[in-house]
């Protein structure tokens, strides 16, 4: 597919949408194992909700959520359903957690907050392999990254960071200016934007506006979508690939 997909994986209590779901190791693994079988071409995991109102944790209580489940899902070789490896990506916006998860055999860190992204840009270019970045949309003028080749950087508008429904609809709507400048990541699954636009507040019941806006995300010239719901955008994009290549013979 032109727009991949990254699923979720929170090793977290409290997370909006499935805290504790997935809380223990044995089941984080279980969960990003199916979403591989579903399609995903990377694996993000976390330990530490960013939920508004959640509660911060120290760095040394996420490495000890998340350490078994990607020490587990190394040494297990996490292979797609396209037989190619799963990236795995560490859901942080500690320095600490981020460095201990690449010596651990992270392929991306996934930084939340642009406070940390000058340290992650760092951790990344003195990894002993390829480690790609997620930084939010706001970094993408650090001096830092002008130096084009490594890392590979994907910006995040980051949707439903504390901004308002207004402001997240515009965050949706200028995906494509983004997009044509940076490779653009969208993680906007089961946020609360979605919720407030089809008008429902039961997780997994606002799953149809999940897939409009990664379709959307996809055809804005997004690079990556982050989501919960794997199959189902897999199978909304494939259908988008399909409809896009058929255009294009001029069938």
């Amino acid at each position: 597919m032109s727009c991949k997909v990254m699923g979720i994986v929170n090793v977290t209590p409290d997370s909006f949408s499935d805290g504790g779901k997935y809380f223990t190791p044995e089941e984080a693994v279980r969960r990003a194992v199916n979403l591989a079988s579903e399609g995903a071409a990377m694996i993000d995991i976390g330990g530490e909700s960013t939920r508004p109102g959640s509660t911060p944790l120290d760095w040394s209580e996420e490495w000890e959520r998340v350490e078994g489940v990607l020490k587990a899902l190394v040494e297990r070789g996490l292979m797609g359903a396209d037989g190619k490896r799963i990236s795995l990506s560490i859901d942080t916006y500690h320095p600490e957690t981020a460095a201990r998860a690449v010596e651990c055999g992270a392929d991306m860190i996934n930084c939340v907050y642009a406070e940390s992204a000058p340290e992650m840009v760092e951790i990344a270019r003195g990894a002993s392999k390829e480690v790609s970045l997620v930084l939010p949309y706001s970094c993408r003028t650090l001096k830092s990254l002008s130096q084009a080749s490594k890392p590979f950087v994907y910006f995040d508008p980051m949707i439903g960071f504390g901004g308002s429904r207004e402001e997240d609809i515009e965050l949706l709507r200028s995906i494509r200016e983004a997009a044509a400048q940076v490779p653009v990541l969208v993680g906007a699954s089961r946020k609360r934007v979605i919720k407030r636009l089809v008008g429902v507040k039961t997780p997994g019941k606002d799953i149809a506006g999940n897939l409009a806006v990664a379709v959307w995300a996809a055809l804005s010239g997004a690079s990556v979508v982050r989501v919960h719901d794997v199959k189902e955008t897999v199978q909304a994009l494939r259908v988008i690939d399909i409809l896009r290549e058929e255009g294009k013979r001029g069938l």
